[in-house]
């Protein structure tokens, strides 16, 4: 079980420069939308004016279930989903890279656990290979794909995160399952025979 904490590192590490170019360079120009200087600036001003200043978080505007009346707006649009952060911070935040890391580590030592637990019972490369597939592509799906369902949001922004996860899982789940879990063994010694 120990080799898969330097497994888990490994695979972080291929996450976070997967992370890197899916989500900090040119490329995740695909998924997020822009506008213009004065248009920027008059959303942003108009954020600051109507919401709280200590009122960090994920806000429906209008939101159905506050009165009658923004049931009605919702009804007829346009809906915002704002996450909502009243205090700038700089972009490439060493922080957030820190934090983004440890989040990596930790979701590569679940999925190291997770494999590990199975490595007795599947003992082959491509059989841990698709267990992790599968399962990336199943929870990428699920937390992934059903905002643009449940909410009518954009499916490019929502697919893009999804193929960018999934790939960023699979690699990670590659590494441990092909270098930081016991050998392929015979299919003779896989059923405990002599």
């Amino acid at each position: 079980m120990f080799k898969v904490i330097p497994g888990a590192f490994v695979a972080a590490i291929a996450m976070f420069l997967l992370g890197f170019i899916f989500f900090a360079t040119p490329l995740s120009n695909i998924h997020l939308g822009g506008l213009g200087d004065s248009e920027a600036a008059a959303v942003q001003t108009a954020l600051a004016a109507n919401m709280p200043a200590d009122g960090a978080g994920t806000y429906a505007i209008p939101e159905p279930s506050v009165s009658a009346s923004q049931s009605e707006l919702y009804a007829r649009g346009p809906i915002p989903m704002v996450h909502y952060n009243p205090n700038g911070f700089a972009i490439g935040d060493t922080g957030a890279l820190v934090s983004g890391f440890v989040h990596m580590l930790f979701v590569a030592l679940l999925l190291g656990a997770a494999l590990y637990s199975l490595a007795g019972h599947v003992r082959d490369f491509g059989a841990r290979l698709s267990i992790t597939i599968l399962f990336a592509l199943s929870v990428s799906a699920f937390t992934l794909l059903s905002d643009p369902i449940w909410y009518h949001q954009d499916w490019t922004h929502h697919i893009y995160r999804f193929v960018a996860n999934t790939i960023m899982y699979v690699v990670a789940g590659a590494i441990i399952a092909r270098w930081f879990l016991p050998k392929d063994v015979d299919s003779d010694d896989r059923f405990g025979e002599e």
